[in-house]
Parts: C-alpha cells; sequence; structure tokens
C-alpha cells in the first residue's frame, strides 16, 4: 500500500520538512462505492454536533448511527478519535442544563 511506501519518508520544501503522508489522504469506502476523505468525515462529524441539541448531545456510537445511515460506516472508536481531534468534548460535556 502507499502508506507503506510513505512511511517514514520526508520532503523538503521552501515551507519546511514535511512527512510525505502529509500530502496523502485517507479515506473510507461508502455504500455506493465512492470513497469519502477523513477530513469530509472529520466536517460531517463537526456538523453533527453543532447541529444536535445541547440539552441531550449525540454519544459517539449514535454520531456513527448517522454517518451510517447517510452511507458512511464508521466505528464508534473512530468516531471519537476524530471527535477528540476537532477538540470537542465528550458528549456529558457537552451538555447544556
Amino acid at each position: 500500500t502507499i502508506s507503506r511506501v510513505v512511511n517514514g519518508k520526508y520532503v523538503q520544501s521552501p515551507q519546511g520538512i514535511h512527512e510525505l503522508k502529509f500530502f496523502f489522504s485517507e479515506g473510507l469506502a461508502t455504500d455506493s462505492g465512492d470513497e469519502v476523505s477523513n477530513k469530509h468525515i472529520k466536517m460531517l462529524i463537526d456538523e453533527i454536533c453543532q447541529s444536535e441539541s445541547k440539552k441531550s448531545p449525540y454519544s459517539d456510537d449514535k454520531i456513527a448511527k448517522i454517518l451510517k445511515d447517510k452511507g458512511i460506516h464508521i466505528a464508534r472508536r473512530t468516531v471519537a478519535k476524530y471527535r477528540e481531534q476537532l477538540k470537542i468534548p465528550v458528549a456529558r460535556l457537552r451538555k447544556e442544563l
């Protein structure tokens, strides 16, 4: 796979030294056979969290189910990882009384 080839390799540019994998985007397959990038999935997770009820925020499992309904099969643990990368707190900390 491409990840094995670029692992541990770096490229120097006028903007600095970057790991080669910086220039590639990982993705997941959808029900329709298309591929969706991790960046797009993170954007969807952010939109879902922004539009949720603040009195009853979605759990990572619920977010994974919403994405599944959109044709994107993603594990709850992956949702949690992406949510943390987006600096979005867990549901119980997003809850407003």
